[in-house]
């Protein structure tokens, strides 16, 4: 590209803190130097944040990317959504706003699946939003997921160049443990490979996370290591997978954040959620893989006990269009 990318973000959920650090990221510099940028949302709510943030943008309605102007100081808004101006209220579950979330995101899918946007950087949604609103979704990623024709999109995050994915989501330990077989191992391995091959990453070295301490010191603590995760990374070896494990959870994450590997398989969800967000939590960012078209997005709920209050911190969606404009010239078409 020679151009920077032309990123799309959707406002997120009006009654959260997005429209707060969408105001700040188009009002800061730094944001300007990874992409260009349209959001797609609401003028009125984005007017108020940027009062309340004592934030100067000049917010420009367009009604196609091809007329947004590409300076500092200028918001270039699509507007889509209704709101009930007289009944919205910061800070409140509500479901015009799980509305109008949505079409938000459906919008800005829309327009990357055109190529009118490169990547989209997105900020939060309420779920309890959604069901109020009766948008069947639990969230992001099975909205995309469906929005995109993706059957099992991949979710990974990276914090500087810590990449971690998860082989479960949200599930109990239990069940996450239980659902592990050979086979999936495998297939996730050969997946977050083709992933980090469409990012940019060539032959990548990927580990896999032991589950047990010390991945169960040949069944002194636990069997599954020896007895499903090893096997599975024998078969990823065997179909071209550069990859090793199962490896100490309890190293395995420092060694990749100094460029032992690539990223890391996690077996469940907290044990990659800490370990990225112990590096910074303001700057994990989550990146869905698998899809015909690039997503980042913060990796933080609408904060609704501070919407409203001009004390939300950008730094997340800055560094979500940051990875969004690294990125994107990879999905180029």
């Amino acid at each position: 590209m020679n151009e920077k990318p032309l990123i799309g973000i959707p406002m997120g959920d009006p009654a959260g803190i997005g429209p707060e650090i969408v105001v700040k990221t188009l009002a800061s510099k730094e944001a300007h130097q990874y992409g260009r940028m349209v959001v797609v949302g609401d003028r009125r709510i984005l007017e108020e944040a940027a009062a309340f943030s004592n934030v100067e943008l000049e917010i420009r309605v367009i009604d196609d990317v091809s007329e947004a102007v590409h300076q500092e100081g200028i918001l270039n808004l699509i507007q889509r959504g209704e709101l009930d101006y007289k009944t919205f209220k910061p800070g409140l579950i509500q479901g015009q706003c799980g509305k109008a979330a949505f079409e938000y995101i459906k919008t800005a899918t829309e327009l990357t699946l055109a190529n009118k946007l490169n990547a989209l950087a997105t900020t939060p949604i309420n779920k309890e939003s959604l069901k109020a609103g009766e948008i069947n979704y639990i969230g992001h990623t099975e909205i995309l997921a469906d929005l995109t024709g993706t059957a099992d999109p991949l979710t990974m995050f990276q914090v500087k160049e810590l990449r971690v994915f998860f082989l479960t989501r949200h599930m109990s330990l239990v069940n996450a443990i239980q659902s592990l077989t050979p086979a999936r191992i495998c297939d996730y391995a050969i997946r977050c490979t083709e992933a980090l091959n469409r990012l940019g990453l060539k032959n990548p070295r990927l580990a896999v996370a032991g589950i047990n301490p010390h991945c169960g010191e040949h069944g002194l603590f636990g069997h599954e290591d020896d007895d499903v995760l090893a096997p599975g990374v024998e078969m990823a070896r065997k179909a071209g997978v550069n990859i090793v494990g199962p490896k100490p959870a309890d190293s395995v994450f420092h060694f990749a954040l100094e460029g032992a590997y690539d990223a890391v398989l996690s077996p469940y969800h907290d044990q990659g959620h800490i370990a990225t967000k112990m590096v910074d939590f303001h700057r994990t960012i989550s990146i869905t893989n698998g899809m015909p078209i690039l997503r980042t997005s913060v990796d933080h709920g609408t904060a609704n006990d501070i919407a409203g209050k001009g004390i939300a911190n950008a730094v997340s969606l800055i560094e979500a269009v940051r990875l969004a404009g690294l990125y994107a010239p990879y999905f180029k078409k």
